[in-house]
């Protein structure tokens, strides 16, 4: 590898997913292992802003794979999006010489990040940490698969006080504007029915769905909804189908932001390495203004006009299946 970069910083912004600490224990150590000096900036864009940016090494990040969060903390930085913001980050990076940059986060990171490149010139890449997995061009966004996985052992718990008392429960799971958690929760804890953003559902149809699993001898039922869905909220979808139909004893659980915490799964810790790698050897092979990550098992670079004015869309395929399966 050829480049006259010498010093990249790394920091984590927006919300924070598992497997981020496994991100930013890649990069550092990636960095180590090209002779390429690293730094961390605390607390996103205002760290950059602020100046809170402190040298690493590869013992800075030991121990660290296996917790959630991120040690580099994360915050939304609104001055970021001024000029005058955008200004000091650059004057702060220029003062120690530092010649790249590497996020961690979602969308509104990355515009960040492609607004600066921009203004400035520095070359950057963007991790896909977040656990909504809305990001196109790749398969999985760093932080999905272990919300998934916490949605999933909330709702078996769910079920079996669903069960001991014969009710109808809405869970309601994050996503953001994306229902990936919600479609593969629902089918891997066996919901009747799921209803996500992308998709409209009737509440008498719902009520249809549920009225066939009463007459099935179901003794108890599921209903996993994504936030900031078309229907409505989980609450309204709850009442609705309460006032058209009153023999439900109904229950509403909302998970919240237990989904972003915990330890990581395997997938996104090795997911999470395999980008914060390739991420500081893509910068060294002149690769910037990009957000990197896996499709088809392979390192690919995603430009900002893609994933900025695409969605990852879910596949008719996972809908079906969840339709057979809710009977």
């Amino acid at each position: 590898m050829s480049s006259e970069i010498k010093k990249i910083a790394v920091f984590t912004s927006g919300g924070d997913a598992p497997g981020m600490n496994a991100g930013i224990r890649a990069v550092v150590r990636a960095c180590v292992y090209h002779n390429i000096e690293v730094f961390g900036v605390y607390r996103g864009y205002d760290g950059l802003i602020e100046n809170d940016i402190v040298k690493l090494n590869a013992r800075s990040v030991s121990n660290i794979i296996q917790r959630g969060g991120t040690i580099l903390k994360s915050a939304r930085c609104d001055e970021f999006r001024t000029p005058e913001g955008r200004q000091k980050a650059y004057e702060n990076l220029k003062n120690r010489n530092i010649d790249a940059l590497i996020a961690i986060g979602g969308n509104g990171t990355f515009t960040g990040l492609h607004v600066f490149y921009e203004q400035f010139g520095i070359p950057a890449i963007c991790l896909p940490g977040t656990i909504d997995n809305d990001l196109p061009g790749m398969d999985y966004t760093i932080g999905y698969d272990t919300a998934t996985n916490t949605a999933v052992e909330a709702i078996d718990k769910i079920r079996d006080t669903a069960l001991s008392h014969n009710r109808l429960f809405f869970i309601e799971v994050m996503g953001r504007h994306s229902g990936y958690i919600a479609i593969n929760s629902g089918i891997a804890g066996g919901a009747v029915s799921i209803v996500i953003p992308e998709a409209e559902t009737p509440i008498d149809e719902l009520i249809a769905q549920l009225d066939v699993g009463a007459e099935n001898n179901k003794k108890s039922s599921l209903v996993v909804v994504a936030e900031r869905g078309q229907s409505g909220s989980v609450w309204e979808i709850a009442d609705q189908v309460k006032e058209k139909a009153p023999y439900y004893d109904i229950k509403v659980t909302i998970l919240g932001h237990l989904q972003r915490g915990g330890s990581p799964t395997y997938f996104d810790r090795v997911l999470a390495s395999r980008l914060g790698v390739a991420a500081v050897e893509g910068l060294l092979e002149g690769k910037k203004d990009v957000m990197i990550g896996v499709k088809d098992n392979q390192i690919v670079y995603v430009d900002f006009d893609r994933v900025n004015n695409q969605r990852h869309e879910i596949d008719d395929e996972s809908l079906r299946l969840a339709k057979i399966l809710s009977i």
